[in-house]
């Protein structure tokens, strides 16, 4: 996640710096550090972000497709989304079968998710 999504995903949650910060379980001067790019922001940070846009009351408005009918994925049923019924939160699961292969850590993992329609759909 880069300082221009982390700052769109702020202003899409209506907190303000020091909101965040709270809500994160992070420090203040995080947030400004990965808002003005001298910080990258961490996986862990960026997958809570994820999770709060996409779970905020009144986002259930947009009508959420899941990730095996976005990517009409043959081997759904070998993966953890499918299992679990989390199609919109595939980004969320570790081993799912993005592009038809399960990724064993979160940064090859999210590299991927980054350029997915699913997770795109969020912005």
């Amino acid at each position: 996640m880069d300082s221009n999504n982390f700052s769109i995903a702020r202003a899409k949650l209506g907190k303000t710096q020091k909101d965040l910060a709270e809500l994160l379980g992070i420090s203040l001067k995080a947030v400004q550090s990965y808002e003005q790019g001298w910080r990258s922001v961490p996986l862990h940070v960026e997958r809570q972000i994820y999770f709060l846009v996409i779970n905020q009351r009144g986002n259930g408005s947009k009508k959420r497709k899941d990730c095996w009918v976005r990517k009409k994925c043959s081997v759904k049923k070998e993966c953890p989304a499918w299992e679990f019924q989390a199609g919109h939160l595939c980004w969320f699961l570790n081993g799912t079968m993005c592009d038809c292969a399960s990724v064993k850590n979160w940064k090859n993992k999210m590299e991927i998710c980054r350029s997915c329609e699913v997770l795109a759909s969020l912005f």
